[in-house]
């Protein structure tokens, strides 16, 4: 039987009823695209119980594989090369699913999933869901910043980051200093290229691959108390004053570098902003996932 299609005849008989309508709802089932999962800054894939399950309750029989690599400290290790790991990962489950696959990216992981995009000439992800993920960069004195550069603050992180030795630590690839513009641009080996803030021979072919996906999720809230501004979730972020512009006000979104403008122009960015929900707990709240990333898995 193919799946997700049923035939019944009417002359059929009443006792084959049953079996038949079972097997339809099993072809239903094998309907759902596989959901690749990846996680984020010091996160292992343990910490994805609840969102497996959620998966697993609404669409029954969904592939869902939360990728085990660069785990706890070993997030910290150059974004490029997360990328390539990943890659390498996500790449087979892509080759073996035939209508294709959804992404579910948490923090970090939204940044590492874009570069994927961007650079994965035949991927066949349709729902990129971006789940609390620093898109627009990171510019904030939280929790994580202390404990991984006690000696610096929000203001000064720039003479670390955009340094050779900066860049060889993930959250240094999107540290976005509002006040050393010019230096994030020149400095970022990342953000500044995946953006198209700076020039790359590669920005035309990361667009066409990136514009790829058919829905873009934006998901993000103004209590997370990590990703700053939370705004850079949905890809706002501060002016040189740390005043938030919105999306659609910012250079990259106007200027259409990796296709932003072309994809809400299409209809396919959703932007869904939820209060109440610390960082740590996007993915275990069952009420985001039913309001912002359930429908997307079909």
């Amino acid at each position: 039987m193919t799946p997700g299609r049923c035939r019944m005849s009417s002359s059929g008989a009443a006792g084959l009823l049953y079996p038949l309508l079972g097997a339809c709802l099993w072809a239903a089932v094998v309907a759902y695209k596989p959901v690749i999962i990846v996680h984020g800054l010091f996160d292992s894939s343990g910490d994805f119980k609840n969102l497996q399950r959620f998966i697993n309750e609404s669409h029954p029989g969904t592939n869902v594989t939360v990728i085990d690599l660069f785990d706890r400290s070993a997030s910290l290790q150059p974004m490029w090369k997360q990328v390539e790991g990943f890659k390498d990962a996500v790449y087979p489950i892509m080759q073996n699913a035939a209508d294709g696959v959804h992404f579910i990216c948490y923090s970090q992981g939204g940044l590492v999933c874009r570069g994927i995009l961007s650079t994965l000439s035949d991927h066949n992800v349709h729902s990129f869901i971006s789940l609390s993920s620093p898109q627009a960069g990171q510019y904030g004195d939280t929790d994580y910043l202390k404990y991984l550069f006690p000696q610096f603050v929000k203001s000064n992180l720039y003479h670390l980051c955009y340094t050779a030795v900066g860049q060889r630590v993930s959250i240094c690839n999107y540290w976005n200093d509002p006040h050393h513009k010019d230096l994030y641009v020149n400095s970022s080996d990342y953000l500044a290229l995946l953006n198209g803030e700076r020039p790359s021979p590669n920005s035309t072919e990361w667009k066409k691959n990136f514009l790829m996906i058919k829905k873009l999720v934006l998901i993000g809230g103004p209590d997370d108390g990590v990703i700053t501004p939370w705004q850079s979730s949905q890809f706002g972020f501060y002016n040189d004053n740390e005043t938030v512009v919105e999306m659609q006000h910012q250079d990259l979104y106007l200027s259409d570098f990796f296709g932003l403008k072309t994809l809400a122009a299409r209809g396919d960015v959703i932007i869904c902003s939820v209060p109440g929900v610390e960082h740590v707990w996007w993915h275990s709240n069952e009420t985001v996932f039913h309001s912002c990333i359930e429908r997307w898995l079909v």
